[in-house]
């Protein structure tokens, strides 16, 4: 049995991941990092226990999930086609899912928008750069 051939770009996986990963600097630093920890019942002062785990952890996920991206996108997309899908699998795939959860766990309004929406802008950046960058 032989695997079939799957091709995609490694650096533009690897720069997808890292768009990412500064759009969570940006999103959960300057932009919501105050109503985000009020919301989550967090210092927004303090510093995670492990930063390093932590911000590897969410490099590694980051890189997984733009790799899969780049699977599912094809060969044989382009930057306006990645960037739409991107936009509806965070927007109907990820964003919904975490509706979900967040309505369960009763948490607010306000932090499913600014998780959902960095997933939304995530998935739409994975979309343009994998489909812009063969």
């Amino acid at each position: 049995m032989t695997l079939p051939h799957i091709d995609f770009n490694w650096l533009a996986v690897i720069a997808a991941a890292v768009s990412a990963f500064v759009l969570g600097g940006i999103w959960y630093g300057p932009l919501f990092k105050r109503v985000w920890c009020r919301e989550a019942g967090i210092d927004p002062d303090s510093a995670p226990q492990h930063p390093k785990l932590t911000f590897a952890t969410a490099f590694g996920c980051s890189l997984l999930a733009s790799l899969m991206f780049a699977i599912f996108l094809g060969p044989d997309a382009n930057a306006a086609s990645g960037f739409g899908a991107g936009f509806v699998v965070g927007l109907f795939f990820v964003a919904m899912s975490f509706g979900i959860n967040y309505a369960f766990a009763q948490r607010s309004a306000k932090m499913w928008m600014i998780d959902a929406g960095y997933h939304i802008a995530q998935f739409s950046l994975y979309g343009l750069i994998l489909g812009a960058w063969h």
